[in-house]
């Protein structure tokens, strides 16, 4: 790996350990895992969606070549308008300090 010797993987390892702590390894190699699995699953879906896609548009020719008039135009997911999202109120330091001292005096 990177031509490094088992002895020069020991100390990255130590100096990997000391930086982040022992405690948020284990978290840091889950949330590594999950992102992982999230983007093989959106991967595979996209090229399904393509084989899909494909297959319609062969279903759609014809034998001669023309395309048959019966088969509609279906809307994707992607087409549908989202509904709208309500944005939330991010609190600053400065408000939670003016709410402190306003509570204290």
């Amino acid at each position: 790996m990177f031509g490094m010797q088992g002895w020069q993987l020991v100390i990255v390892a130590a100096i990997i350990v000391l930086l982040f702590g022992a405690k948020r390894l284990p978290q840091m190699a889950r949330g590594l895992g999950q992102s992982l699995k999230i983007f093989k699953a959106e991967t595979k879906g996209l090229i399904d969606d393509d084989s899909k896609d494909d297959s319609v548009a062969d279903d759609s020719v014809a034998s001669d070549g023309s395309t048959s008039g019966s088969s509609a135009k279906k809307e994707s997911p992607q087409d549908e308008v989202p509904a709208a999202v309500e944005p939330t109120k991010v609190e600053t330091s400065t408000e939670r300090t003016n709410e402190s001292s306003a509570r204290d005096a």
